[in-house]
């Protein structure tokens, strides 16, 4: 590659990833990079500007252009653009699992076991994740595409481990539901849709890196090399090739990944729009030009998802600069929840605005997290749970939805079973309204406890999260600290997002001075007395002793000599900077792989002090020229 450079020796040790037809294209395609510096640029700004202005997020001037296109947001907004034609494989959805396909510090046999439980797990698409849910550890981004890239060809590697993980999902099966779900498991491999979702433009390959060494685009590594290894099996094995774009903000960064797309096509002579993709509707700014999204991506673009954490964490973002705009408990932000309910309104509206061919788009639901793992009584009520709340999406118009385990795909599914609809195309709903009330419902607030219980499992889950990070597993099984060894309490499938909203919502608590609705006995903490930063210390203190003292099952003993004092390092300086950081990630990210916590402190005061400076965000990986020197 003449414009980029490839850490230490992984052209060698991952030749079969880093092939010459792949790191061809990424040169190619590294042109964008600069484009996404630009974006990327332009959304801290404009985060800086409505800050300073006290100026919430405002519709777009529909008379105005789209950039990167030629399409004026009225145009999008009356649906006077070309969308897709749902793909066959894409048209059925009910289910899509979640998950990476590869785990930390493993060996390809047993990291690509993941890869089989998905495609055996029965449902209609999984979504590998190189993003949210998968570590960053090491070589695993690398590893995630291996394993990608060995299952979609049938390797012999993937078909011994498929046959044993057949046989552990029909054991479960017939202990939990009494019945196999797996008659035969070469078969079922072909069920389900492969769906990608590479890391967001606001993140650096941690692998990869411009010839100078500054940070290169994720977005670009990751897309680059699922398309370059993985799309002429695909397709000819008649298949679609789905991505999931994160954390979009606007019109204009859909726009450049459409331009992005349209250049992996033409790298690999494939017919313009044939890579299709979801975007997940993460991110409030995104929720106000939708339409324009859509057409944006236009060929490209099949459907929209509606996430719940992220999401969350975008609108206390965008309104960290406003001190009436303070969040209850995490519990109680469900999708029913005030500006939740009206985000969600906005997008299956959206979907079901046609196109001039008359096309409408797919909206998939939002994340299960349970595990059907735990006591008796403790799995009745959560499975009951999730059963209710796919009932309510799918009454809704959801054509699907997502779940974060294996395990739960025969739980769920069923609701939509049920219906017998492929999908939900074209439901009539109400037209997108652009009024000064259809902006603010966004932000609406409604009464709901805030309690001291609500702040410790903020901060017990948080700092759970950055361990987990720290160790590789971007996903992990968690739940507060006070509740391990109660089965009754099951333990949730948390990704980055979770670690985001949980350390955001204690920032804003802090900073606002969230006053409590209850008093608690245990701290003295009366009704309408505010959160302080020395009730924040006291908890922290509490709640980091209570994972010091917990189980192995519950927190590695390794990590807790390691990795935990960093995660609890980074949740203080993160909440108790009086300016707030845009993404807790680039605090783990900077320190990953660094246990020594006086380097571990270090990084973490560099990356602050630079955002604090200057708007800095400081995401390449600091490890990266020290590697390339051995």
């Amino acid at each position: 590659m003449k414009r980029l450079i490839v850490r230490a020796d992984l052209e060698r040790s991952h030749a079969d990833v880093l092939t010459p037809e792949a790191t061809s294209a990424l040169d190619a395609l590294a042109e964008f990079d600069g484009d996404r510096r630009s974006v990327m640029a332009a959304r801290i700004q404009r985060r800086l500007d409505r800050a300073r202005d006290r100026r919430k997020i405002a519709f777009l001037d529909p008379g105005s252009l789209i950039p990167r296109t030629r399409i004026t947001v009225q145009e999008a907004r009356d649906g006077a653009f070309a969308g897709s034609e749902i793909p066959a494989d894409l048209r059925r959805q009910w289910i899509q699992g979640t998950g990476p396909a590869a785990k930390p510090n493993a060996a390809t046999p047993s990291s690509i076991r993941n890869v089989a439980y998905g495609l055996l797990s029965g449902a209609d698409g999984w979504m590998f994740d190189g993003e949210d849910a998968l570590g960053q550890l090491s070589t695993m981004s690398l590893d995630n595409q291996r394993n990608l890239k060995l299952a979609i060809a049938r390797d012999r590697v993937f078909l011994a481990a498929a046959e044993q993980v057949a046989a552990a999902v029909n054991a479960w099966a017939l202990g939990f539901l009494g019945r196999p779900t797996i008659s035969d498991w070469r078969s079922q491999l072909d069920f389900s849709t492969i769906i990608f979702r590479p890391r967001g433009l606001h993140l650096d390959d941690r692998q990869i890196a411009r010839r100078d060494g500054s940070g290169f685009s994720a977005s670009i590594v990751d897309a680059t090399l699922f398309v370059a290894n993985n799309h002429q099996r695909l397709r000819a094995a008649g298949r679609s090739i789905v991505l999931y774009l994160p954390k979009i903000q606007t019109a204009e960064e859909a726009a450049l990944w459409n331009d992005i797309l349209g250049a992996l096509e033409a790298q690999f002579a494939l017919p313009p729009g044939t890579i299709k993709v979801y975007v997940l509707v993460e991110q409030i700014e995104a929720c106000f030009q939708l339409m324009e999204i859509r057409a944006a991506l236009g060929a490209h673009f099949v459907g929209f998802n509606t996430g719940r954490w992220d999401y969350i964490n975008s609108v206390a973002d965008a309104n960290a600069w406003d001190p009436a705009f303070v969040h209850p408990n995490i519990d109680a932000i469900t999708m029913t929840y005030g500006y939740m309910r009206h985000y969600e309104d906005r997008v299956r509206r959206a979907v079901n605005t046609p196109d001039r061919r008359g096309q409408c788009a797919l909206w998939q639901g939002g994340m299960e997290p349970n595990i059907p793992v735990g006591s008796a009584a403790g799995v009745d009520a959560g499975m009951k749970k999730a059963v209710a709340g796919a009932e309510r999406e799918q009454r809704e118009g959801a054509s699907g939805k997502w779940v974060a385990h294996w395990k739960m795909v025969h739980i769920v599914r069923p609701v939509w079973e049920k219906t017998g609809q492929d999908n939900q195309l074209g439901r009539a709903f109400p037209p997108l309204g652009y009024t000064r009330a259809d902006a603010d419902a966004l932000t609406l607030l409604e009464p709901a406890p805030r309690t001291i219980r609500g702040a410790r499992d903020l901060l017990s889950v948080g700092l759970q999260y950055g361990n987990a990070f720290g160790a590789g597993m971007q996903a992990a099984a968690l739940k507060p600290a006070d509740f391990f060894g109660n089965d009754d309490v099951l333990y949730l499938m948390e990704d980055a997002a979770t670690g985001e909203i949980r350390l955001s919502i204690l920032w804003e608590w802090i900073h606002k001075a969230a006053a409590f609705t209850d008093d608690d006995a245990e701290t003295g903490v009366r009704k309408g007395e505010a959160m302080t930063a020395a009730l924040f210390d006291r908890l922290l203190r509490e709640e980091y002793e209570k994972l010091q003292h917990a189980s192995n099952r519950d927190v590695h003993d390794r990590s807790k000599s390691t990795t935990l004092p960093v995660a609890r390092a980074i949740v203080e300086s993160y909440v108790k900077d009086s300016v707030k950081l845009p993404w807790y990630i680039d605090l783990l990210n900077i320190t990953l792989g660094t246990v020594e916590l006086v380097e571990a402190t270090r990084r973490i005061h560099l990356l602050s002090d630079a955002f604090r400076r200057g708007g800095t965000r400081l995401t390449e990986n600091l490890d990266f020229a020290a590697a390339q020197a051995t």
